[in-house]
């Protein structure tokens, strides 16, 4: 079998021998490098075995987690299609029922149970899924509102660049533009709105809940996107700030 080394010694070359398999016999591969005049030293085979490893692995993590973003954007989007689907059965059948005083097509009835059994479904996948890719934005948003917010970001790593401004507004990207065009004010924020932090704090205080929210799942999307783990003190911190907010002694949440 061909050592890794003599296809290449970078990752491409290692990650195809791993996908061959193992050697069928024991081999002395540094000193068969050296021998080959691959590397000069034995340390050199080492160095560049490690820098190979090390990015294969970080591959291998990358596509796990784009595996993960993309079954949970997919989901995020099934799950509004079925809420949709939904509520128009149910204004459907309501207009019919009004009319008529019942819905003579059962299969109309059987096709919103139907709905709500997959939404139901769907959303269970998403409480379960999210907290393995995003665990401190699920912490602190909840699953289903971090897979929206990742979703609407266009994945992990880019919500985890965004500056919390814009985080805050993620889902409120018509009334962002009716502002742009001078017809409406600026929205104090998007789809974070049903976070209880925002949607129950005063109205004269929600702009200032919705920056310390935003603010604060920044940096839990950068936490989970370059470390991963779960980290209780941001949810800590942010009840801080919000109980500082409500109480009026906590500044404008920035």
């Amino acid at each position: 079998m061909t050592a890794w080394f003599e296809r290449g010694t970078d990752a491409d070359a290692l990650e195809t021998s791993l996908e061959d398999g193992a050697e069928p016999e024991v081999r002395d591969l540094p000193a068969l490098a050296v021998e080959k005049g691959v590397f000069e030293t034995h340390d050199g085979y080492y160095d560049a075995l490690h820098e190979a490893t090390v990015e294969v692995a970080r591959r291998r993590v990358d596509d796990a987690v784009d595996t993960a973003e993309r079954d949970i954007v997919n989901a995020v989007r099934t799950l509004e299609t079925l809420s949709e689907q939904i509520n128009e059965l149910d204004e459907r059948g309501r207009d019919w029922s009004d009319e008529t005083g019942r819905v003579p097509v059962d299969e109309i009835v059987e096709a919103r149970e139907s709905h709500e059994e997959a939404r139901d479904e769907t959303r269970r996948f998403i409480e379960e899924r999210t907290p393995e890719l995003a665990p401190n934005l699920s912490n602190l948003a909840g699953s289903v509102l971090a897979a929206r917010l990742i979703a609407l970001a266009g994945g992990l790593d880019k919500l985890a660049r965004m500056p919390s401004s814009t985080v805050q507004v993620l889902g409120a990207e018509d009334a962002l533009f009716a502002h742009l065009r001078g017809d409406a004010p600026p929205p104090k924020h998007g789809v974070i709105y049903v976070h209880p932090y925002v949607r129950e704090t005063d109205a004269d205080e929600r702009g200032s809940a919705a920056r310390a929210v935003a603010g604060k799942l920044t940096i839990a999307a950068r936490v989970d996107r370059y470390a991963g783990d779960l980290r209780p003190e941001l949810a800590e911190e942010l009840d801080e700030k919000i109980e500082g907010i409500r109480s009026r002694d906590g500044g404008d949440g920035s």
